[in-house]
């Protein structure tokens, strides 16, 4: 096995220890002496594995009295990003992404609307509230119009739904050319209070309902039906 190889071999391991361990944030899996002798492997390989998780996020070596491997807790900015970049490279059309956004969406408003609780409507209605005012600006980039999706997904209680739901919304929502004019606008801001309150009174069925509604009316600005791959 090449050194390369090799490498990425103790850096999976590292990331199963971590998984079975139960994610232990903060903790130390051990210094660089103890990890070579546990992995049986060389400095320069486990250096080169410790690269590699700390470049994933998942651990950093600390170095010092008390240092050694601190597992970390990954970034969702981070991870969000790379699963951008991989799409783009993939050459997914906004049409393809807001489809699948569509449908993740109005599963993760039902199951959010199933487990809504006072902590959660407070949340969603100050999310509503600081997006009336902060207004839309002029442009669909200026407008992050998608805070409240992704509060939405979070609240389900699926991390993957999390996860996915911010990566779709940032890709379709990005066209940075399209003007929000005052009716699109105020449109906006009207489906995102129905929808708002439908979740925090808890009526899955209508919350759906209303998502679906204004997802099918800004899918032509967000969509475009633009065959063209993203970032080609």
């Amino acid at each position: 096995m090449s050194g390369g190889s090799l490498a990425a071999s103790v850096a999976r391991q590292l990331a199963d220890e971590i998984v079975v361990r139960g994610w232990p944030v903060g903790e130390v899996l051990g210094s660089e002496r103890e990890l070579t002798e546990r992995m049986g492997v060389g400095r320069g390989v486990l250096r080169e594995a410790v690269r590699i998780v700390e470049h994933h996020g998942i651990a950093r070596m600390r170095r010092g009295p008390g240092g050694g491997l601190v597992v970390c807790a990954p970034q969702l900015d981070a991870v969000a990003e790379a699963i951008s970049l991989f799409l783009r490279y993939e050459g997914a059309t906004r049409a393809q992404l807001f489809e699948l956004r569509v449908t993740i969406e109005l599963a993760a408003i039902a199951q959010a609307a199933a487990r809504i609780d006072e902590r959660a409507a407070a949340r969603v209605r100050a999310c509503v509230a600081a997006e009336r005012r902060r207004g839309y600006g002029d442009t669909l980039a200026s407008a992050r119009p998608h805070a409240l999706h992704v509060l939405i997904a979070e609240l389900s209680g699926n991390p993957a739904m999390r996860l996915f739901a911010r990566v779709l919304a940032d890709l379709t929502s990005e066209r940075g050319d399209v003007t929000v004019d005052r009716r699109r606008a105020a449109a906006y801001g009207a489906a995102h209070h129905g929808i708002a309150e439908a979740l925090v009174a808890g009526d899955g069925a209508l919350a759906q309902l209303r998502m679906r509604r204004h997802l099918e009316a800004v899918a032509p600005v967000f969509a475009d039906g633009d065959p063209a791959p993203l970032g080609r």
